[in-house]
């Protein structure tokens, strides 16, 4: 089967997770607690952080979830807190967060699109801490679509936001490779009935990602090879 557009989940995908979410992660609580350990074992608690370790768990809801869910989660631990304002103070941290690329991404982008491929993005995080980030990393342009889960399409798991990826595009969506390092990701592509690719640059190891993947790769800088692979 042909390829003709692939389309990427952002954090642990393009961008290595741990290198770049654990520290924003325990810095937010840091700031957020004001000095309280109880309040801030309380947020660990919520999102699934370990506090000792610095580390999200994989169980957390935050890896995949969107912004909003991610707010939710905290807002437990601080009962009356106004969430749309928490929510925007946690985009604003987020899109300020200094990313770890899991690969030398503009070369690899480039040469995607040098084969006439159309490249998406569509995360779970907001649409401007994805523009933010993408610009910081210098491949904003590289991008023929980025959406986040705010920008009218929802989010993954759902289809829809994959789908208007394809459609925006006009491709088939049989012709287009999701890739993504979580469940949240694959189970998009399987319902968008579009080719599934996991790597494993995120938390979730091969085994979780396996049976919803056509293919596992260690990162995306494999895609190239892969993609000679399964054009033929």
């Amino acid at each position: 089967m042909k390829i003709d557009g692939i389309l990427f989940d952002k954090d642990g995908t393009l961008f290595d997770f741990r290198a770049t979410w654990d520290a924003w992660a325990a810095q937010l609580i840091d700031e957020l607690s004001e000095g309280s350990a109880d309040l801030a074992a309380a947020i660990a608690h919520h999102i699934a952080f370990d506090l000792p370790t610095a580390q999200f768990r994989p169980e957390s809801p935050v890896i995949a979830g969107t912004g909003r869910e991610a707010a939710e989660c905290v807002a437990r631990a601080m009962p009356g807190v106004d969430l749309d304002a928490l929510e925007a103070r946690m985009n604003a941290s987020a899109a300020a967060a200094p990313l770890a690329p899991a690969v030398p991404l503009s070369p690899l982008l480039q040469s995607l699109a040098a084969q006439g491929l159309s490249l998406g993005v569509m995360t779970n995080d907001s649409e401007m801490g994805a523009q933010a980030h993408l610009r910081g990393a210098g491949i904003f342009e590289l991008f023929d679509f980025v959406a986040g889960f705010d920008s009218g399409y929802g989010a993954k798991p759902d289809a829809a936001p994959l789908l208007a990826f394809s459609e925006r595009m006009q491709l088939t969506p049989a012709r287009v490779a999701m890739v993504g390092d979580s469940a949240h990701d694959l189970i998009a592509g399987r319902a968008a009935g579009m080719v599934t690719v996991g790597v494993l640059t995120g938390i979730a190891e091969a085994a979780d990602l396996a049976p919803l993947a056509d293919v596992v790769l260690p990162d995306i800088g494999h895609l190239p090879e892969w993609l000679k692979t399964a054009s033929h």
